[in-house]
């Protein structure tokens, strides 16, 4: 078309540069450029098409103008005798535009006379020249046996520089049971494989597996690629590092110079120890990749390499693998484009922080106040804070990124004394970066726990006779509280023993709260108290417990039976009991009467007859202590018999008393009156025992006549009172009614004393001992002595008495001071007085 035009027109020379500047406007096709479509491997010499048709040109022209192309590396010439475009050398698409989709080559048809440029693309078009091929031809794969079926690993990718259909399509895996294939998109329009799990592995039964992959192209006729793809099973490790994000996309200037961090990948291991290490390595990466990027395979960090060129690459796809020691991975794409990377961990910047706290600080205390600063722009640079794990804590944001953290709860420090609080700031990058800080929080100490006992209370048993200053208990009770909070003195605060008796019965040690006997304990003056206990800590206001101690103190065998009746003499014999000589068998003689002051087995008392005159002429009651004759007594027996009876306790050692008990069988007091009196004694004796009587005779007289004077002025004054008792019953014609002593605190049996005789002068017995209460009344000895009757006949004033008799009443009063009781006798004394004087005057 532009050859026509220049037929057409012959202009002169001065014309030529208007005709050339006017040729686009009158010959469009001039100003569109010639375009021809090839396919790629042409023969050398092929036609592409004709050039001097196209531009319109005959073919004269075409060598007198002489039409020839240019460009920067000549695939091209042109024939000419014909004009028509040939092949002038290789052409191979993927050699000349890569991997750029649309491939054109750009030439300029030259012609001259006069000089016309027409511009020339010729469009080379991809053909099925070049089969799938894989990075290595032989894969390795190390699968755990104990990998669950559905585990998937992604397989490393063939390469197919054909575009279009002539691409890689599919891929084959040769036939097995235990895995089967899947094909999947990558996002920028290419498939890769990825390998399946269908049956449990079982390494002791096959540990390496052959298979073969095969990648096949949709060309016509397809070609395609194989691998040889070798799995070793292997044992222990379980658990593959997983990434953090399966895909990782970036963006980045194409600006940014060789060294530029580009990404961080993260990777966590569940397993523990040599499975928990892995490194990071590139998968199956093409040539340019490898050249443009590197990859730290302990850090995950990818660099910039090498200047990056848009117009050359527009992206960057990545397989990443981490694979841990255990031979266990996983994978992950990395696609690169142009993106900041959020390469600033943010920072926490203490502004206030309070070392220790009050545990009793209520909620919302502020703790520390903080900001966060983020170098990074954008969501790289909002960041947000948050607490590590459960605790009592809080934040609260301000403005200006300030933050504060405040307690949320009640705090106990003796559940809790101290917390490490981690605080932690993440931003919104991608992947997200955080840093934390940890805050060391003391919990102060107050006093709000009160001492606790140990026990609820206390019960000792001390024994009595005690060593004094001995500990006889301990009390301990707990304080959780730290120093003085936790600092516990023990006192006694009350107790059931008068104050001022308590300090000599009882101390306790204030700090080890030991409790210690100020004194011996007597269980029969004091069996038992009761104390109240103070445990109090040094806090401030202190805080305190009461707990009760009960003492008993038991009882020792430190107390001897004591005898009561009858009353001993001086040497330990009693008054003689008289029975009488037709006493039946089991008549009761006498009863010895004793006390224990100490209890339980202790006072169990038991009576023993130790001695005796005659063994199987009287009984003695084991517990009753009554003494009764066995048998009738024969005309070969003694008529004085002697007893000694011991009386035992029940203590372990035991302890005893002795008692004598003298008996004398007669019918009258004249005629046990031979039985009664001692031996002479001589005569020294006999003059020393007779001054005595002269001077208690004397003492007696000065008493009868204080006693008559005193009854004549009671008479003078008319008492009103005529039952008095004394020694003058008969004088007075009163009638004598018991006497009871003072309470025996010692003993249980009570007695009462007949101290005067009765004013019934037909009836001279002498009562002097009678038993009060329950207790069977003891008979009364003088009434069973019928010495009785002969001691009042001989008291009667008679002027037909005699030396002889006086003589024997003599030797009654002798008896009778030895063996009798003074108080019992006086009356009788005073009334042989009155005779003995009546007799001389």
């Amino acid at each position: 078309m532009g050859g026509s035009c220049a037929q057409r027109q012959r202009p002169g020379r001065p014309q030529v540069l208007f005709t050339l500047l006017l040729l686009p406007l009158f010959c469009p096709a001039l100003g569109q450029p010639v375009r021809y479509s090839i396919p790629e491997e042409l023969d050398r010499g092929s036609v592409v098409g004709n050039l001097a048709k196209d531009l319109g040109l005959s073919v004269l022209e075409v060598s007198a103008r002489k039409l020839r192309v240019s460009a920067e590396k000549l695939h091209f010439s042109v024939d000419a005798e014909s004009g028509d475009l040939l092949v002038k050398d290789r052409i191979d698409r993927e050699q000349i535009c890569k991997e750029r989709r649309k491939c054109e080559l750009q030439l300029e048809a030259v012609l001259e006379n006069p000089l016309n440029i027409f511009h020339v693309v010729v469009e080379i078009e991809d053909v099925n020249d070049h089969a799938p091929q894989f990075p290595k031809n032989e894969i390795n794969l190390e699968i755990i046996e104990s990998v669950n079926p559905g585990m998937r690993t992604i397989l490393e990718s063939a390469k197919d520089p054909d575009i279009g259909v002539n691409s890689l399509s599919k891929y084959h895996l040769s036939p097995n049971e235990y895995f089967s294939l899947l094909v999947k998109d990558n996002p920028d329009g290419g498939k890769y494989p990825e390998l399946e799990l269908q049956k449990t592995l079982d390494r002791e039964a096959e540990n390496t597996h052959h298979l073969v992959l095969t990648a096949v192209d949709g060309g016509d006729p397809p070609r395609s690629g194989t691998a040889q793809l070798r799995i070793r099973v292997v044992d222990a490790n379980d658990n593959p590092p997983v990434f953090s994000q399966d895909v990782y996309r970036v963006r980045l200037r194409e600006d940014v110079p060789p060294g530029t961090a580009v990404l961080r990948l993260s990777a966590t291991d569940q397993d523990e120890g040599i499975n928990a290490e892995f490194t990071y390595s590139f998968l199956g990466v093409a040539n340019e990749a490898q050249h443009v990027f590197s990859l730290d395979s302990l850090t995950g960090d990818i660099i910039t390499h090498q200047p990056l060129d848009f117009e050359e690459v527009e992206k960057y796809t990545i397989d990443v693998e981490v694979k841990d020691r255990g031979s266990l991975s996983s994978q992950c794409k990395v696609i690169i484009e142009v993106l900041d990377e959020n390469d600033n961990h943010p920072e926490i910047i203490i502004t206030s922080l309070s070392d220790q706290i009050l545990e009793d600080s209520p909620s919302g205390t502020v703790v520390a106040l903080f900001k966060v600063r983020d170098r990074d722009s954008g969501e790289n640079a909002q960041v947000t804070c948050s607490l590590s794990g459960d605790s009592p804590f809080k934040i609260h944001s301000s403005s200006n990124n300030y933050y504060k953290l405040v307690t949320d709860s009640i705090l106990d420090r003796e559940q809790t004394p101290g917390y490490n609080i981690t605080i932690i700031a993440t931003d919104r990058g991608k992947p997200p970066l955080s840093s934390s800080i940890i805050i060391t929080l003391h919990v102060a100490d107050v006093n709000d726990n009160a001492p606790v006992f140990q026990q609820p209370a206390y019960l000792v048993n001390v024994p009595e006779n005690n060593q004094p200053g001995t500990s006889i208990a301990q009390v301990k009770a707990r304080d959780p509280d730290l120093g003085l909070n936790g600092l516990v003195s023990y006192s006694i605060i009350a107790s059931d023993l008068e104050p001022k008796a308590l300090s000599s019965f009882l101390s306790v040690n204030q700090d080890s709260g030991v409790v210690f006997a100020q004194r011996a304990f007597d269980h029969e003056q004091l069996r038992s108290f009761q104390l109240t206990l103070q445990a109090r800590d040094q806090g401030s206001p202190a805080l305190s417990a009461n707990v009760s101690m009960r003492v008993l103190v038991g009882d020792r065998n430190d107390n001897a039976p004591r005898v009561l009746y009858p009353a001993l003499e001086p040497d330990g014999s009693a008054l003689f009991d008289m029975v009488p000589r037709a006493a039946e068998p089991g008549y009761l003689v006498t009863k010895v009467v004793a006390v224990d002051a100490d209890s339980g087995h202790n006072a169990w008392l038991s009576y023993h007859v130790l001695q005796a005159s005659d063994p199987g002429l009287f009984s003695l009651g084991l517990r009753t202590g009554e003494v009764r004759t066995a048998r009738a007594l024969g005309d070969r027996d003694a008529a004085r018999q002697r007893l000694l009876v011991a009386v035992r306790d029940g203590g372990q050692p035991p302890l005893s008393a002795t008692a004598t008990l003298l008996l004398v069988f007669a019918d009258s007091l004249q005629e046990a009156l031979p039985d009664l009196v001692d031996h002479p004694t001589p005569s020294d004796s006999q003059s020393e025992l007779q001054f005595y009587l002269v001077v208690a005779l004397a003492l007696i007289s000065v008493l009868f006549l204080f006693a008559v004077i005193l009854a004549i002025a009671l008479r003078l004054r008319q008492s009103s009172s005529s039952s008095t008792t004394g020694c003058l019953g008969p004088v007075l014609g009163s009638k004598s009614r018991p006497v009871l002593p003072p309470n025996y605190s010692e003993g249980t049996l009570p007695y009462a004393y007949n101290l005067c005789v009765p004013g019934d002068q037909a009836k001279s017995d002498f009562n002097f001992l009678t038993s009060v209460g329950d207790y069977p009344a003891t008979q009364d000895i003088l009434n069973k002595d019928s010495s009785s009757a002969l001691l009042t006949s001989i008291l009667t004033p008679s002027v037909e008495a005699d030396e002889k008799t006086f003589n024997q009443v003599f030797h009654i009063m002798l008896f009778k001071c030895r063996y009798a009781n003074v108080l019992q006798y006086s009356c009788a004394i005073l009334r042989i007085l009155f005779w003995f004087c009546f007799v001389l005057f």
